[in-house]
């Protein structure tokens, strides 16, 4: 297979597997040494063994954070600050795309990016849904209420009212605090719990602030 031939093939897709390209009578041996010219030249991206995405000036859809996430590992969904500045309930950028799964926890370092996934177990894999990110792109991310209860359940010292001060939570609207406090019932975690009340006393707090201006 040829470069111009292998951009043909995927040029409208923001990442390939090469799964893809071994359909029909192609040499499996050979068409791996080709990749891996390809990746050394710069002229395309390896994301993880068998996971690429053409490199600028060839790629013609630039692959969003989430959908690279969900691809690398797909047993899961993206969560915490990544999806919470997503959805606009934090102020700064995050560098690195977070997601939850149920697989092992690890951390992908990749040329276009950094991506971590923390692990949970099978029953709080639950409340994410598939959002449309453009250019035919879409990507499964935790519900709002969701991201901050996995914050808030899986790093340490995270349900004291300093530690939710700290995360700068804006635009508390965005969440439906019934939905909040069923998920926050559903997994009997005192933890969470003790979070509910501060994130609930912040959305009032907010919520008294907009009727003052």
């Amino acid at each position: 297979m040829k470069f111009s031939e292998l951009v043909d093939l995927v040029k409208d897709l923001p990442v390939f597997e090469t799964g893809f390209l071994l359909s029909g009578d192609v040499n499996a041996n050979y068409l791996r040494k080709q990749m891996s010219l390809w990746v050394n030249s710069g002229k395309i991206v390896q994301l993880r063994r068998g996971l690429y995405t053409l490199a600028p000036p060839y790629q013609q859809v630039k692959p969003h954070p989430f959908l690279m996430a969900n691809c690398l590992q797909p047993a899961s969904y993206v969560s915490f600050q990544s999806a919470l500045l997503y959805y606009g309930l934090i102020p700064e950028h995050v560098p690195v795309t977070t997601s939850i799964t149920t697989k092992k926890p690890g951390v992908w370092e990749t040329p276009v990016g950094t991506f971590t996934y923390r692990h949970i177990n099978g029953g709080w894999f639950n409340s994410y849904t598939s959002i449309d990110l453009g250019e035919n792109q879409s990507a499964f991310i935790a519900s709002p209420e969701k991201a901050v209860l996995d914050l808030i359940l899986l790093e340490p010292k995270s349900s004291s009212a300093e530690y939710i001060q700290e995360l700068r939570l804006q635009n508390l609207v965005v969440l439906e605090i019934n939905k909040l406090k069923r998920l926050v019932e559903k997994s009997r975690k005192p933890k969470l719990a003790r979070a509910f009340k501060h994130i609930v006393q912040l959305a009032l707090d907010e919520k008294k602030g907009y009727k003052q201006l």
